[in-house]
């Protein structure tokens, strides 16, 4: 990655659980969790449409983060442009179910706000606990 990338994630939260996307980084062997959302492109509203195929209802901007990371062994640079998120259509989805982002096929789960995990970008959950 050559330049800084602008992107937009949304915390859905139910129960005290938050959605949260699980990746992993297969040359350091690490396994974390990151929210769901994407690069942010010309004219895009911040909307879970294309990853999740659901309306949002709410959107509360929370705050932005700047990450700078690693990932597979390549540098990266982005500011993380962080909303809290409501959806009728997540309200539904029991807090043990499995769901797959449609446009790269992430597995997304429900994670305690006040997990132990990997959260990326540091701080989100953060953000999430403050407001």
């Amino acid at each position: 990655m050559s330049s800084i990338r602008n992107i937009a994630v949304g915390l859905p939260v139910r129960d005290g659980h938050v959605l949260l996307s699980e990746n992993h980084d297969r040359v350091r062997d690490l396994r974390f969790h990151r929210p769901v959302g994407g690069g942010i492109e010309f004219g895009e509203t911040a909307e879970f449409r294309e990853e999740l195929d659901v309306d949002l209802d709410t959107v509360e901007p929370l705050g932005v983060l700047e990450n700078i990371f690693t990932f597979e062994g390549h540098p990266g640079h982005e500011f993380v442009h962080v909303f809290a998120v409501g959806s009728p259509g997540l309200d539904s989805v029991p807090l043990d179910a499995s769901l797959v982002v449609l446009d790269e096929g992430s597995p997304v789960r429900w994670v305690p706000i006040d997990t132990s995990d990997q959260v990326y970008p540091e701080g989100v959950l953060d953000l999430l606990r403050s407001a």
